[in-house]
């Protein structure tokens, strides 16, 4: 595994053995169940200032009803300027963007919260325990091949902050393929 393609050394372990749980069958929580009752998806990063903000683009543009959130933001803060270039790169505009932390947001009936790594999924689990009308998966399963865990590009080279873009927009498309299959 070539760690530049994962941004650093952790996030290329964090990679390797996330995708070990995987197919040990681990993340079996974190899989998409009842595509049928998602009404809103809602992307799921720690800053919500990168991954998780141009997630929500690539779904608003593809029509998809959808919001994104940080486990431990500011709400309001903005994308920083390498993650508006990267955005900017693959046609989409950050700059608008601001962040809400999810102390911060609505939960309701029908969101699908996709995190970006196991960590959050599971953090979501804890912070959103007894809601049986959500769901937690995790979004770089619908990569191919599934990519359980997206490192930040935050902090990291603009090559990283393309791979990682690149792996976020094929994953949000791979998404839509799925609900839009569910969809009465």
């Amino acid at each position: 595994m070539n760690w530049r393609s994962h941004g650093t050394w952790r996030g290329a372990v964090r990679a390797w053995l996330t995708l070990i749980d995987l197919r040990g069958g681990r993340l079996a929580q974190f899989h998409l169940r009842h595509p049928e009752r998602v009404r809103r998806v809602v992307f799921v990063c720690l800053g919500n200032i990168c991954r998780s903000a141009y997630a929500q683009r690539v779904a608003e543009r593809l029509g998809m009803p959808s919001a994104s959130v940080g486990l431990a933001t500011r709400t309001g803060a903005a994308s920083p300027d390498s993650a508006q270039r990267a955005a900017q790169r693959c046609g989409e505009d950050l700059r608008g963007h601001r962040a809400t932390d999810i102390k911060d947001f609505e939960v309701r009936p029908g969101d699908l919260f996709l995190a970006m790594e196991v960590r959050h999924a599971q953090e979501l689990q804890h912070r959103l325990i007894g809601r049986s009308d959500i769901q937690i998966a995790l979004l770089g399963l619908w990569c191919a091949p599934p990519m359980p865990h997206l490192h930040d590009p935050y902090t990291l080279s603009d090559a990283y902050f393309d791979q990682c873009f690149m792996r976020v927009r094929q994953a949000v498309h791979g998404l839509h393929r799925t609900l839009s299959r569910s969809a009465p």
